[in-house]
């Protein structure tokens, strides 16, 4: 099965990712939650975390500053060296 993933930030052509393999359970591991600052997308966090937790998870939350750009390089970087996996929130 082959999924494409637009970049709607103006691309000229998609990139071409391998997707990454997704592990058998997420006991036990670190999931990073990255609220992207829009409304009501920690709503949908606080939900998702709740449920998480519930499978063994232990949850570690982000936010951007602003919805309107990119994450920062930092908090990229944070993330992916504290996380096993991570979950974006877009709510409205």
């Amino acid at each position: 099965m082959t999924t494409t993933v637009l970049d709607p930030t103006a691309e000229q052509r998609p990139a071409t990712r391998e997707r990454t393999d997704r592990p058998e359970s997420l006991s036990g591991l670190t999931v990073g939650l990255l609220d992207i600052s829009k409304p009501r997308g920690d709503v949908f966090l606080n939900r998702v975390e709740e449920r998480l937790c519930a499978m063994g998870a232990t949850v570690v939350r982000y936010a951007k500053p602003t919805f309107t750009k990119p994450a920062p390089v930092d908090l990229r970087h944070e993330i992916s060296t504290q996380c096993d996996a991570v979950i974006e929130a877009l709510a409205d």
